[in-house]
């Protein structure tokens, strides 16, 4: 049920509805759409506006998508100088430890994350990802229609989001996996595929995490150049609305699924 809903006579402060109701409605389209999916992306920011009910739900998703088989990739956008990335990735994929005992954080299988302050910032993100067996997508070419002023923007001979793609290449071989593939991945809108197989020769390894196909206006037949030669999974397409909006959420999942996996041919 939407946020604004609650049975009558319910006791419960808005704050716990609202968070009650978000974990009911997250868990139905694990349950209906699961199946033509590979993961789950939640938007930290949709459960921490509600506060400790919010991180309640967020948990309790997360769990719920763990059961039903799908990777988590916890979408918090994170970026801070050293000593506060290292509490970013505690708390998205590691552990504190205090003088009462370790604390766990999200448990999430990947992250996503700004590269915008830096090498020294960046590894301390690797290290955790590294720490705790997960992956990190840090933010390369993203999709909203701001993203080219800055983004495109050229440094000497490149624009930034090529500056960008090195960063992810250089820490790709630090997450290196029997595939070939690296946990060091980055964040590239379908809406600029423009872009696509440049950066995909910049960044041979990383697996794209790709929003912005659907509501957003990116289209899956589009995406072929980011398709690392002979690696279909070098490419993971998120559409969020464009599924939780359906009016049949598992055919719109598996619609997206059949679409993405003709790619290889």
């Amino acid at each position: 049920m939407p946020p604004d809903s609650a049975p009558e006579g319910d006791l419960r402060g808005p704050a716990e509805r609202a968070a009650a109701a978000i974990y009911e409605e997250c868990s139905r389209l694990i349950e209906v759409a699961g199946a033509g999916c590979v993961a789950v992306k939640p938007q930290l920011a949709c459960f921490e506006r509600l506060g400790q009910h919010g991180w309640w739900a967020l948990d309790e998703v997360c769990r719920a998508a763990r059961r039903a088989g799908l990777l988590v990739v916890a979408d918090g956008k994170r970026g801070d100088v050293p000593v506060t990335a290292r509490a970013y990735g505690q708390a998205l994929v590691g552990r504190t430890e205090t003088p009462w005992g370790q604390v766990e954080g999200l448990a999430a299988d990947a992250f996503t994350a700004n590269p915008l302050l830096g090498e020294d910032a960046i590894e301390v993100l690797v290290e955790a990802a590294a720490e705790a067996s997960a992956g990190l997508f840090l933010l390369v070419r993203t999709s909203n229609p701001g993203a080219a002023r800055l983004q495109d923007k050229r440094l000497g001979d490149r624009p930034l989001h090529e500056e960008l793609a090195a960063l992810v290449a250089e820490s790709a071989p630090r997450l290196a996996g029997s595939s070939g593939l690296s946990g060091v991945g980055a964040v590239v809108g379908a809406t600029a595929p423009q872009h696509m197989g440049r950066l995909r020769e910049l960044m041979p390894d990383s697996i794209f995490l790709i929003p912005g196909v659907g509501a957003q206006g990116g289209k899956p037949e589009d995406l072929g150049p980011a398709i690392a030669d002979d690696r279909p999974a070098s490419i993971l397409v998120a559409a969020s609305r464009g599924i939780a909006g359906a009016d049949d959420p598992a055919a719109a999942a598996e619609e997206l699924r059949a679409a993405v996996w003709d790619l290889r041919g």
